[in-house]
């Protein structure tokens, strides 16, 4: 009983927040992600606004609306906030088909992610 209240306690004091089916691989979401592993948000948010990558505009914004979802849902402290866990799983492919010579056709993969994102407290 006691082992249960305390994942019970753990569990509230994360804020989590998804996004599904972005449609960028996740081979490449993954080299955006590993950036931010571990950092406060504050160091997140701005390592994510100067990456010149097309996925940390999508990350930028799951990790904003998870720190969003901290203040208001579980009143945590914005200041105080890491990005404890963040990881990048494949969605559903779309299967697309390119015209080759001699009535061929290659197959295109047009692939999504579903990226997820979990932010605790630092004990200070």
């Amino acid at each position: 009983m006691a082992d249960r209240a305390n994942r019970l306690e753990a569990e509230e004091a994360t804020a989590r927040a998804t996004v599904r089916h972005v449609r960028i691989s996740p081979r490449k979401v993954r080299i955006v992600v590993d950036l931010v592993r571990g950092k406060s948000v504050a160091d997140a948010v701005a390592i994510l606004r100067h990456t010149p990558k097309h996925a940390s505009r999508s990350v930028l914004k799951l990790i904003e609306s998870a720190a969003a979802n901290a203040e208001n849902n579980h009143a945590m402290n914005r200041r105080s906030l890491y990005v404890s866990e963040i990881w990048a799983d494949g969605g559903p492919t779309l299967k697309r088909m390119h015209p080759r010579s001699r009535g061929q056709a290659f197959q295109i993969l047009k692939r999504t992610s579903h990226i997820s994102v979990v932010l605790r407290e630092r004990d200070r």
